[in-house]
């Protein structure tokens, strides 16, 4: 799915659902994104959920870095490796442990 095409999660798109009792109940980060595991890869999924819950497109994350928009979507898609220098930019811009991108 391109960039242009793919929908946008918010924040209460993708991390709660309502109970029958009116209480949100947290759903897992790989359950909410099953399918973009199959498709890329766990650290590609986790790169693209921890963008969004920033409220980063690509191309802003992209500029954080001081890197290329489609190196940014590579990385996603799992078709480019997370260095261990990318993954401590990766780290302090989004707020994780840099060895989440590894």
């Amino acid at each position: 799915m391109s960039v242009h095409t793919r929908m946008h999660r918010t924040k209460s798109d993708c991390c709660t659902h309502p109970t029958t009792d009116n209480e949100e109940k947290s759903t897992h980060w790989r359950e909410v994104f099953k399918e973009e595991i199959e498709r890329c890869t766990e650290v590609g999924a986790f790169l693209s959920g921890a963008r969004l819950k920033a409220e980063m497109t690509q191309k802003q994350l992209a500029e954080k870095l001081g890197a290329k928009t489609h190196h940014i979507s590579e990385m996603e898609h799992g078709k480019r490796p997370i260095g261990k220098k990318m993954a401590h930019k990766l780290a302090s811009v989004l707020g994780f442990d840099y060895k989440m991108f590894l």
